[in-house]
């Protein structure tokens, strides 16, 4: 019988890595994005089925989650929308700090929280968020986005066990760098402030490096596994910068890990 997956944020990077992979794995794929009518790849796909959804927008979460469970018998809710926010915190709007969580937040939350009773009436189903190296340990001028992704980790941990109870899994999938995703560019929000210049220069440098990363179709593999691999297993860690940086983060402790990448951006 074939499974079908939700994957919201696929118009680019590892959202529409994941949908073609999924895909030609022999997967139903229901893709959402912002603005469906601009996706020419996915929807020429067979078994590929466009819809509407702004993460952001409450509403039409539950009209597209409701539209969904119409279409399709749903095995695995991938929530990847999302975008960084990078800019010292005196610097950044009142706007900015809401669009960042509510996207990376509470988006995560409110579409999960629409898919629940579904799965709980299935007794089955797996939720996949998309989180980062970035909700393990953290870098300079990205806190807002550091807390969002470290919420999403906690909070996903804390609802293993309520969710267990229905044989429903969720995990996490926490990547490094990625080299086709679009996060360095379109899907970065950056505001510069002329007191931490120190910082921001380095730290562009780092991002820049991190567009020869690991490719987002290999990171779209460890989703794949963490959606058919049935384990009792919440995090998995993807990418090999990420992993490095985790297992050092692991063996010298959380102070040590912060002062080291203390001396590297400020030393």
């Amino acid at each position: 019988m074939q499974k079908t997956i939700f994957i919201t944020g696929t118009s680019s990077g590892l959202g529409k890595a994941t949908a073609k992979l999924f895909q030609a794995k022999g997967w139903s794929v229901i893709a959402t994005m912002r603005n469906p009518e601009k996706e020419t790849e996915l929807g020429e796909l067979e078994n590929v089925t466009l819809l509407p959804l702004d993460v952001t927008n409450v509403e039409q979460i539950k009209t597209t989650v409701a539209k969904a469970i119409a279409l399709n018998s749903i095995d695995v809710v991938f929530n990847n929308a999302g975008y960084g926010l990078m800019g010292a915190m005196e610097a950044l709007t009142e706007e900015q700090i809401l669009n960042q969580i509510n996207t990376n937040l509470l988006g995560v939350l409110r579409v999960t929280q629409a898919f629940i009773p579904y799965f709980r009436e299935k007794k089955n189903g797996v939720f996949i968020s998309t989180t980062s190296m970035g909700g393990l340990l953290t870098f300079p001028l990205h806190s807002v986005y550091h807390a969002t992704k470290f919420a999403i980790e906690g909070w996903s941990e804390g609802m293993s066990y309520e969710l267990g109870l229905h044989n429903i899994k969720i995990k996490t999938v926490a990547p490094g760098g990625m080299a086709t995703t679009e996060f360095t560019g379109r899907s970065l929000d950056k505001t510069l402030h002329s007191e931490y210049k120190v910082l921001e220069d380095k730290l562009f440098a780092a991002v820049e490096g991190m567009k020869s990363a690991t490719p987002a179709e290999d990171i779209a593999a460890i989703v794949y596994e963490a959606a058919t691999d049935g384990k009792d297993q919440v995090r998995y860690v993807a990418g090999e910068d990420a992993k490095a940086l985790y297992s050092r983060r692991l063996e010298i402790g959380s102070e040590a890990f912060r002062k080291e990448l203390t001396q590297q951006f400020l030393g």
